[in-house]
């Protein structure tokens, strides 16, 4: 062990890390004025070795969502570490967002999970702060989410995996029809739905995080065109439903080239209510920190 560091090993244990200055000699020919080389390898501090220890166990599984970490006095005697330096360790974590500490008699460190509308806040501040517009998202959405409803309609297990939750929306939504927020944000779950069937973890992380921002500028708009009295008529809301139960139905009978296309063109129909008037606005994720907040209670 040098200076007292420690590093977690594979199954999140603390072993010894052992450093060295790596030195590169002066090689032969070198004039006597030419300095030695010096790689140096810079060391992690304890409670960020700490800190990587409980992210593994957080990420793994091993310590649940919702759990309360070990009392620190425990913590300090697994790490062999102060009582500061576990403090700065939990600082790291809770930045992160692994953990939410409580204050108080029943005070303590509890475990949160990422989720998936976490992930999706943080790259909307992110799109944000690069001044990404609505435009832009959608583009980005109409290309992408008929590729996660093509894989519904390609997997095996999809008439009691994918069918079922989608058909269950559909009749949700057509009960909310007189209701524009609503029905907004229920036909807008019917497109969540489909991505988190595609059955891709990857897509339904990433197309995830871009539905979601899309449903929250919805969201906004339904309630703005809500109390101006410009909400898209009744028809028009048939139309989505129906268009929704096509879709359903291709995904049902496997028809991968049929889904595509009627996603394709229902994506573009549907967009152009929150895209008008919508000319170089900025997507705004920092309204999306209240739904959060709404889902964690």
């Amino acid at each position: 062990m040098v200076n007292g560091i420690e590093a977690p090993n594979r199954r999140g244990a603390l072993e010894p890390l052992r450093f060295s200055n790596l030195h590169r000699k002066e090689q032969r020919g070198a004039t006597p004025g030419d300095a030695a080389r010096t790689l140096q390898f810079q060391q992690p501090r304890l409670p960020e070795v700490v800190a990587a220890v409980l992210r593994e166990r957080i990420v793994d599984g091993e310590l649940g969502n919702g759990h309360l970490l070990p009392k620190q006095e425990d913590l300090m005697e697994e790490f062999h570490i102060s009582r500061p330096a576990l403090r700065e360790a939990l600082r790291i974590l809770e930045h992160e967002g692994l953990l939410t500490v409580r204050r108080g008699s029943i005070g303590g460190s509890v475990v949160a999970m990422p989720t998936a509308e976490t992930s999706a806040y943080t790259f909307g501040l992110v799109l944000q702060s690069r001044r990404g517009t609505l435009d832009d998202l959608a583009l980005a959405i109409m290309q992408m989410e008929p590729l996660t409803a093509s894989l519904c309609a390609r997997r095996p297990d999809r008439v009691t995996e994918v069918v079922p939750g989608l058909r269950a929306n559909i009749a949700e939504t057509q009960e909310r029809m007189d209701d524009g927020p609503a029905f907004t944000t229920l036909a807008r779950a019917f497109h969540e739905l489909m991505v988190g069937g595609c059955g891709n973890e990857t897509l339904i992380l990433t197309v995830g995080a871009l539905e979601t921002l899309w449903s929250e500028q919805e969201r906004q708009w339904a309630v703005r065109s809500t109390a101006a009295n410009t909400y898209p008529p009744t028809a028009h809301r048939k139309a989505v439903i129906d268009a929704h139960i096509a879709l359903a139905d291709a995904i049902e009978a496997g028809d991968a080239e049929l889904t595509t296309k009627l996603s394709t063109g229902h994506v573009k129909a549907s967009q152009r209510y929150a895209l008008e008037d919508s000319e170089n606005q900025v997507v705004r994720a920092t309204a999306l920190k209240d739904r959060l907040r709404s889902l964690a209670l």
